[in-house]
């Protein structure tokens, strides 16, 4: 089964959007996988961004649905550690809004097109 690794970035996108990410992801036999640093950026910005506080809910409520990973030893940062990851795991697909770790990985990537619709690119 093929993997997705979710950015914060796209997680919160998502729930801004109303587009359920998980259901969407699932159907296309894809296997979520979201890092703890993801988790943990966006509990940081849940303090001052309403959207990150409602994304956080979603993810405990949706917890059985993902698979958590944690990506310490890739590097110092967040997109750093995405990247390391990615580029040693080819057949994982990003799923990210984030220009600089699209032009970073040669992986497949996952995109929202015309705010409502997830695709693989």
């Amino acid at each position: 089964m093929k993997k997705a690794l979710l950015d914060s970035s796209f997680i919160i996108t998502c729930v801004k959007q109303k587009i359920d990410f998980f259901e969407d992801l699932t159907m296309l036999g894809l296997r979520i996988l979201i890092p703890q640093q993801v988790t943990a950026e966006i509990k940081k910005l849940s303090s001052r961004d309403e959207n990150a506080k409602l994304t956080l809910k979603v993810l405990e409520n949706e917890k059985e649905s993902f698979e958590r990973l944690n990506l310490e030893k890739y590097g110092k940062t967040t997109d750093k550690k995405i990247i390391n990851f990615a580029n040693e795991n080819r057949d994982v697909l990003v799923a990210t809004l984030d220009k600089d770790i699209k032009q970073k990985i040669e992986n497949g990537k996952i995109v929202i097109r015309g705010k409502k619709k997830i695709e693989v690119v």
